[in-house]
């Protein structure tokens, strides 16, 4: 592949900008990006696909469609009228972060070192270099942080990202609980690690 193809990593710095950028930009032209939401959407897409009863179509709710489901069916049905239509701003918004990653790390540049080398030295120092622990404790985590963005009503996309530029309360909240759990997390996991 030829050098001009290839991406160049981007220091902590400049991501950070690029990401606010997209954010703001995000927030300003079309609506602040939330997530968490849309992993919901997909399991009632996957839901819909083997039972015709899970959202129908409904004159009575303001969406036009409704759903047996408690959740699907808040806010007048908007849930389920995202499951019916998936192919809204957010759902594609989505699956291109998804998509987006991965071609990114396609094009990586640099030399392709072996698998492992991907794991930070940290980690090897605690837990060691298996690539299987690594994938599955991300794996793991990433079911917790989930989880509990349900539970809190928004991800850190929603919450923390977009809900404090637009200088929300429970953007703030949400992201003061969120460092106050992975500090401690992180201290015990790591604790003698050099």
């Amino acid at each position: 592949m030829s050098n001009f193809i290839l991406q160049k990593q981007w220091n902590w710095f400049a991501s950070g900008v690029a990401l606010g950028i997209a954010f703001l930009l995000c927030v300003a032209l079309v609506k602040p990006i939330g997530v968490s939401t849309q992993f919901v959407i997909l399991d009632g897409i996957l839901w819909d696909a083997i039972s015709d009863e899970v959202v129908v179509e409904s004159s009575s709710n303001k969406s036009g469609y409704s759903s047996p489901n408690a959740y699907l069916n808040k806010s007048g049905g908007k849930y389920a009228k995202n499951v019916a239509n998936p192919m809204n701003y957010s759902f594609v918004f989505v699956v291109a972060m998804v998509l987006g990653g991965f071609v990114a790390g396609r094009l990586q540049s640099g030399k392709r070192e072996k698998e492992s080398s991907s794991i930070p030295q940290v980690w090897k120092n605690r837990f060691g270099d298996s690539i299987i622990k690594r994938y599955l404790a991300t794996f793991v985590g990433g079911l917790l942080v989930l989880f509990g963005s349900r539970l809190a009503g928004g991800c850190t996309s929603g919450h923390m990202m977009s809900g404090m530029m637009q200088t929300s309360l429970s953007g703030y909240l949400f992201a003061l609980g969120a460092f106050a759990m992975a500090v401690p997390v992180a201290l015990f996991l790591y604790k003698g690690v050099k």
